[in-house]
């Protein structure tokens, strides 16, 4: 799988597990028949998302990603694809905390309402990640597959050829080349 796509996914996966606990906090609050959590809850989540777009705002890389980038593993073969085994082996921590989170729903809705923020930071903290390592892909004319590994051991990357943009070259070449067969 490679490695931007990884990034969306978790982006996207924790987009959906802060919804999910959003709803068993509702669900939860709404059959306790606490009235007072979910405004406190929603003012918890509105101060998490400007956390988080404010976390994320740079259109760079992340310093943990630029170290992966770095330490990439060259090698010249596409490695094995598997994206469902690679998003269960890298995102497993993600399923677990939400389950976790989300059980006590109905006998302290505090729980996924508090878990909800943190993972909007997240999701929001890293949307602009799978973009810049994009850019760089492009850039370099490389792309980054994620190897794989043990679901306990840390990620590794590996780096193979792949095309560079030369899109700008391009646009550059056109501008600079006098009209040919137009008469002014």
């Amino acid at each position: 799988m490679r490695f931007p796509d990884l990034l969306r996914t978790t982006v996207m996966l924790c987009a959906a597990a802060a919804t999910v606990l959003a709803a068993v906090t509702v669900a939860g609050a709404t059959q306790n028949g606490d009235a007072l959590l979910v405004p406190i809850a929603a003012g918890w989540w509105l101060v998490s998302a400007v956390a988080g777009v404010t976390a994320g705002r740079r259109s760079t890389t992340s310093r943990q990603i630029a170290v992966l980038l770095a330490s990439a593993r060259t090698q010249a073969m596409l490695p094995e694809i598997n994206p469902g085994r690679v998003v269960l082996n890298r995102l497993w921590p993600v399923l677990v905390c939400t389950i976790g989170a989300g059980a006590p729903a109905f006998a302290a809705p505090q729980v996924p309402a508090i878990a909800a923020g943190f993972v909007i930071i997240w999701a929001l903290a890293w949307r602009r990640q799978a973009a810049a390592v994009s850019a760089i892909e492009e850039r370099d004319g490389v792309r980054f597959y994620v190897e794989h590994t043990s679901p306990l051991r840390p990620i590794k990357l590996v780096r193979t050829p792949g095309f560079r943009s030369n899109l700008a070259e391009i646009n550059r070449a056109k501008r600079a080349r006098p009209l040919a067969g137009r008469h002014v």
